[in-house]
Formats: structure tokens, C-alpha cells, sequence
């Protein structure tokens, strides 16, 4: 979608834009060999980032070996991206094993009646176990008891053991370092035993499905933006919130609205466009110089790059599942219109 766009808009100075597409397979290894392939041999102009922390820290070795700019928005890890032209379209903050618990902290004590305890399991997928780790040590630091803290296998599929501990410890608010659909095998698991949390918190869901997934009603997750107002007011927003809800829901995508995952790629393809027409020019470094000197209004919030290993303004917010739609409910200003925080779950 963003290709044809930007093609629709004159390409790059002037060029169409040909996208090589290739499967890393979510393998760092696949990832560092195809990387390779696309500057040695397809001897592409540009590269843009692959899926999730491991693959980005596989490509962004690639990239500094042959001066590569490498645009990415799933990297969950700021603190190791060192390389000096790498450049994040995704909004998470630097500190984000700091920001991100201490959003959902907030926007909770806004309801004069957060949580004393809590439970934290997370997977051990690297940007998800580095915030909920961040996430307990907020979370003392801030009165909240940790009643529990339990780590898994990426990839776990049994979460019958977890839930049990879960419901042993019984806290107040439930954390889970979630990514894909750890969090629905998870509410299953407790579904099963009889037990369901009085508030949830879900790192990095499938948005889809855990939007139905029972016992899922009135929980938390992370976002950076979601296809409603205020958000939506701003009309290149709008117009491309319309547009990828149609190719989704033609798709047969289970949540056909941009959230967190589409804005930042669609960010990721917007900062190498404006990038490429404020330098002039496809050559990485003058590239890389542009971005590192400006900041870029996309349709889904301004980014920029003036602080620690080129991460800028954050944009981190905190999502509720109501009436069977995702809002965003904190920070206020950024909230749907007419939703409240819900807590404790009804």
C-alpha cells in the first residue's frame, strides 16, 4: 500500500519504486544472509527494516558493515541499536523498559483505585521480557507489591502451570508480557480453572483476537495510535486509516484498523519518503544526515531522532478493549471520545 502510494506520488526523485520482498522466516540468522543477498547481489538502492528485535539487530549489522541507512519499526530494545544510521519509525520510547510501565501506572491511579498487587509473566522473547522486566522494577519502585514473576519459553503453547500460579497469588492487576497470541492461550488456561483477573495488561497482543477472546473484556495493551478520533483528525490520517481498513477487511485481516503495528510501518515507508526528497538525493549517508537534522510530521504523530541512539519523541500510549473496539484511554488528550478508564474489570 505505501509503495503504491508513494509511486502514485512520483516514486523516488522521480524513480518507481520496486519493493524485493523476502521471508526471513522471524529468523535473525535468515534475516542476516538475506540482508546480504539485497546489497551484495540484488544491489538494491535502500533497505528498510524486517519484523521484531532480533532480525533488526541481525539486519542493522548488515547495514553498518556496508553504510547502509536502515529504517525499522518493531526494534523493542533502544538501548542496543548503537549503530549511528539506523532510525525507529515506531514511537516506542528510549527508556521504554521505563515509559511503558509507567503509562499503564498512570493511567490507572487516574481512577483513584489502582491496583496494590500485582502479577507479571512474560515471555522470554527479547523486547517483550526487557519491558516487563523494566515493568517489576517500576512497579516496586512505585508501592505495587509483585506478587508473582514468572518467565517463559517463547514459543510456549502450555499455560495451564501459569495460570495456576496466577490464581494462587490472586493480585489486584494482572501483567502480560505477551506477544502474537500468548495472551489469548493464556486467558484460556485461566477460563479453564475459573479465573479471571480483575485487570490485565498485554504487552504486544494479536489485536484481533484478543479482542474476543473470552475474559479479554475491559484489557489493557500497548499502543502508539489507533483509527479513531483524535487521532483521526488530522485528514491524511483519516484518509490512510480508510484506505488500509479496505485493503484489510478485503484481505480478511481479523482487525482491519491501523493501530500500532500498521502506523509504524506505514511511518517507516513515510520518514525514508521525506528523507529521500529533503537530501536530494538515494545515497545512505546524506540520507541518515537529513533525518538526524530534522523531525517528520507523519499522519501518525512527529518523529525525531535528536536523542540517545537517534530515538526522539516517544509516543506511548495505553489501550482498553471496550464494546469490542480498542481505544486508546491514556494519556487524556489522546483518548476516544466519551471513553474512561474501566477498572476494576466489571
Amino acid at each position: 500500500m505505501s509503495v503504491e502510494q508513494i509511486n502514485k506520488r512520483n516514486g523516488f526523485l522521480g524513480r518507481p519504486i520496486e519493493w524485493v520482498l523476502l521471508d526471513d522466516q522471524s529468523k535473525p540468522e535468515v534475516a542476516r544472509t538475506l540482508y546480504e543477498r539485497l546489497i551484495t547481489v540484488d544491489k538494491v538502492d535502500l533497505i528498510i527494516g524486517p519484523y521484531a528485535t532480533g532480525a533488526i539487530l541481525s539486519a542493522m549489522a548488515v547495514a553498518q558493515r556496508y553504510q547502509k541507512v536502515l529504517i525499522h519499526h518493531t526494534f523493542g530494545i533502544p538501548k542496543l541499536a548503537k549503530y549511528p544510521m539506523h532510525f525507529s519509525s515506531s514511537g516506542l520510547a528510549f527508556e521504554s523498559e521505563k515509559v511503558v510501565p509507567t503509562k499503564l501506572l498512570d493511567a490507572l491511579e487516574s481512577t483513584r483505585r489502582s491496583p496494590k498487587s500485582i502479577a507479571i509473566v512474560t515471555s522470554k522473547f527479547p523486547s517483550v521480557h526487557f519491558i516487563s522486566a523494566g515493568a517489576r522494577d517500576v512497579m516496586a519502585a512505585r508501592g505495587v507489591k509483585v506478587l508473582l514473576y514468572l518467565e517463559y519459553e517463547f514459543g510456549n503453547r502450555d499455560f495451564a502451570p501459569i495460570a495456576a500460579r496466577i490464581k494462587e497469588a490472586d493480585p489486584d492487576f494482572l501483567w502480560v508480557g505477551a506477544i502474537g497470541l500468548d495472551g489469548n492461550l493464556l486467558l484460556d488456561a485461566l477460563h479453564t480453572i475459573g479465573y479471571r483477573p480483575r485487570g490485565q495488561y498485554h504487552l504486544f497482543p494479536a489485536p484481533g483476537p484478543l479482542l474476543t477472546a473470552p475474559g479479554a473484556a475491559y484489557a489493557f495493551a500497548y499502543s502508539t495510535f489507533e483509527a479513531h478520533p483524535p487521532m483521526t483528525n488530522n485528514p491524511s490520517a483519516e484518509a490512510l486509516c480508510k484506505l488500509f481498513s479496505e485493503r484489510a477487511k478485503a484481505a480478511g485481516l481479523p482487525y482491519p484498523f491501523v493501530e500500532s503495528q500498521a502506523a509504524g510501518s506505514l511511518n517507516a515507508w513515510l520518514l525514508l519518503e521525506a528523507a529521500v526528497n529533503g537530501a536530494r538525493s538515494l545515497d545512505d549517508k546524506a540520507i541518515a544526515a537529513w533525518l538526524k537534522a530534522n523531525h517528520v510530521d507523519t499522519p501518525f504523530g512527529r518523529l525525531s531522532f535528536e536523542g540517545e541512539n537517534n530515538y526522539g519523541a516517544e509516543h506511548t500510549k495505553v489501550k482498553q478493549n471496550q464494546n469490542g473496539r480498542w481505544v486508546i484511554v491514556w494519556p487524556r488528550e489522546f483518548a476516544a471520545p466519551g471513553a474512561n478508564i474501566v477498572y476494576p474489570a466489571p
